[in-house]
């Protein structure tokens, strides 16, 4: 593979660099996970979406640039060495916006995209339930057919930034007769559409984005259904491949990171402490190491499919170990360094969402590796 970047790619980077370092705020945004917080990110989408910077690998006519995927990479790299703000509308862009450009209907795509690219509808992610995680199958949130649409009833709980968010999208059980697998469809709604009660889940940091729905009898028309009716496991796993792979988590927000924390080993080491030495540059190379398979996935031609579950067991622990590292070399200070703890207690959930890694490394034994089933 030739990792040198072509005159047309470094001129983008240098775009992308001069505008985040004209625009990017001089203090940090109050936290996305709360309401104060919330609106400025979604001001910070807005002037993104106005620079047609917020998606840059969309179509043009959705308010992207049609820029390459390794350009994206480019993008996101730049973006976290910068230290811009946290994309308050990465469940639509990273999630949805995906499963539509491979599911949808031309009209979704027109009506959906453009005010997403925008910043104008932030959107939740409505899939697990109290009884059903990682085993998403076992779901029984429903969607009835009516005259024109669907009626949605059930629950749903850690959906993140629902308490602010404007519209959400979930798979429901459209046919209860069939298999756990079978008979359930993914639709779109608005978090404000009559029947639809949104909670914010208590935490212990006090932010309320984190939320459960419940909806009752909530009208879903048909033209919010993304694929066909039945059929949503077969859309909601290109979803969870999106997820479990690049797009939630590109290399540029490790390798930013453990430049960072090689800076904070530099001022803070014991020159002797050669363990802790160690475990910095065990960080670095390791967030070079998934930079180089982020090239190697947007080299292919194939779908990486169960594989996406290789990466996500990977950045996830590797987010955790690289924000303890941090947290180590600055001992008690650790408790008042606000950035690197939020950091480390935002890395805890990695392991969890988007799939537990007990489950992923399951994947990744039966379907990647070809083991029989139940072999671990």
């Amino acid at each position: 593979m030739d990792l040198e970047f072509g005159a047309a790619d470094e001129a983008f980077r240098d775009e992308v660099r001069a505008w985040l370092r004209a625009h990017v705020p001089p203090q940090p945004l109050p936290s996305l996970e709360t309401e104060e917080g919330f609106a400025a990110h979604r001001e910070w989408e807005r002037e993104l979406g106005a620079a047609r910077l917020s998606v840059v690998s969309w179509p043009e006519e959705y308010g992207g640039r049609g820029a390459s995927t390794l350009r994206w990479l480019i993008f996101e790299e730049e973006y976290y060495a910068a230290g811009a703000p946290g994309r308050v509308s990465q469940n639509g862009i990273n999630l949805l916006a995906p499963t539509l450009f491979e599911h949808g209907t031309p009209e979704q795509l027109a009506t959906v995209l453009p005010p997403m690219a925008r910043g104008e509808v932030i959107w939740a992610q409505a899939w697990s339930e109290p009884g059903a995680g990682s085993d998403l199958a076992s779901l029984r949130a429903t969607a009835r057919r009516v005259d024109g649409g669907w009626r949605l009833n059930g629950q749903k709980t850690w959906s993140s930034r629902a308490a602010f968010a404007d519209r959400g999208f979930g798979l429901f059980r459209s046919d209860p007769d069939a298999g756990r697998h079978r008979g359930l469809t993914y639709l779109m709604f608005p978090l404000d559409a009559d029947g639809v009660t949104v909670r914010p889940i208590g935490r212990l940091d006090g932010k309320p984005a984190f939320a459960e729905l419940f909806l009752d009898d909530v009208f879903v028309p048909d033209e919010d259904v993304i694929g066909a009716p039945g059929d949503g496991w077969r859309v909601a796993m290109s979803t969870a491949g999106n997820e479990r792979g690049l797009t939630l988590r590109s290399p540029g927000r490790f390798t930013a990171a453990a430049e960072r924390l090689v800076a904070l080993w530099r001022e803070r080491a014991d020159p002797s402490d050669t363990a802790m030495r160690d475990r910095v540059a065990d960080a670095w190379i390791k967030a070079r190491a998934y930079r180089l398979k982020g090239f190697e996935t947007v080299s292919r031609t194939d779908d990486i499919g169960a594989e996406s579950s290789i990466n996500k067991i990977f950045w996830s622990e590797f987010d955790v170990a690289l924000h303890e590292t941090a947290l180590d070399l600055l001992g008690a200070d650790g408790e008042l360094a606000g950035d690197w703890l939020e950091g480390y207690v935002f890395s805890l959930a990695g392991p969890i969402y988007a799939g537990t890694n007990e489950i992923q490394r399951d994947v990744v034994a039966e379907r990647v590796l070809g083991l029989p089933r139940g072999t671990r």
